[in-house]
């Protein structure tokens, strides 16, 4: 039989090492003002501004930069690329949220680990593959569309074919610029959907995330060209939005260009 002090001793040491990996970056007041806009682009070079938020509906955090990067879709659709990864690292504490994937966590750690981070944490916003910062922090966000949109991307991207055919969508892109060491990343996002939280640290709350990403998968590159398909999980309905993104990524998960089209 164990001794007593030995599992408490083991119990705490569980509950420390769980509290530890898992953090949230809350903003001031935990909101976002919904009559909030971002300022105009100060530049006119175009450039695409790739924002992935890390982020879960179990965490109390999260909402506002659910919210803001929404807000920074609408605003900037020519511009702004915005992606949903919900991570399963809250999913322990109250709440399984019906989107997260082990694999956006892994990714997330992978991000962290390029630019110098020590662990993860949300809502953590990656910009272009190249930065990070709080997800919440709506000057931060507005810096690094403007800072991103003034420079030129290397590559462009331009469909040749792009249809939906049962649970797949196929496509069939040409893409401009400089293509070696690099390959593509496709994405496929449900536009839109609202979920009432009935437990953990959201609880009783109903939340509204955009852009889910509910599949990905890594392409090699033709002769300048990428050809492919995705498959549509069960999880999304069928009167339910869908948008494809396509990501040149370089050999440092750098974002080099990117294209979308609703599905």
């Amino acid at each position: 039989m164990f001794d007593k002090k030995v599992i408490i001793i083991l119990f705490l040491a569980v509950g420390f090492s769980l509290t530890s990996f898992i953090r949230s970056q809350p903003s001031k007041d935990n909101k976002v003002d919904d009559a909030f806009s971002f300022n105009t682009i100060e530049n006119k070079e175009n450039g695409v501004v790739v924002l992935e938020l890390f982020t879960s509906q179990g965490c109390s955090s999260c909402p506002p930069a659910d919210i803001l990067l929404e807000k920074a879709k609408n605003e900037y659709p020519e511009n702004v690329f915005a992606l949903s990864y919900h991570v399963d690292y809250w999913d322990y504490i109250g709440w399984a949220d019906p989107f997260s994937n082990k694999n956006f966590t892994v990714k997330q750690s992978k991000y962290n680990r390029k630019l110098g981070y020590r662990g993860n944490y949300t809502p953590e916003l990656v910009v272009n593959g190249k930065e990070h910062l709080v997800g919440s922090n709506r000057a931060k966000v507005e810096s690094a569309i403007n800072k991103y949109a003034a420079k030129a991307s290397p590559n462009r991207l331009m469909s040749q074919q792009l249809d939906r055919v049962a649970d797949k969508v196929n496509f069939n892109y040409k893409i401009e610029g400089a293509t070696k060491g690099k390959i593509i990343r496709a994405v496929l996002l449900l536009n839109e959907r609202t979920t009432e939280v009935k437990r953990g640290e959201n609880s009783h709350r109903t939340l509204k995330n955009s852009n889910i990403v509910v599949a990905e998968k890594y392409l090699e590159l033709g002769d300048n060209s990428v050809v492919g398909s995705i498959t549509i999980p069960k999880i999304v309905k069928k009167d339910e939005k869908l948008i494809l993104m396509l990501l040149v990524e370089n050999d440092n998960a750098g974002i080099t260009g990117a294209v979308k089209a609703a599905i």
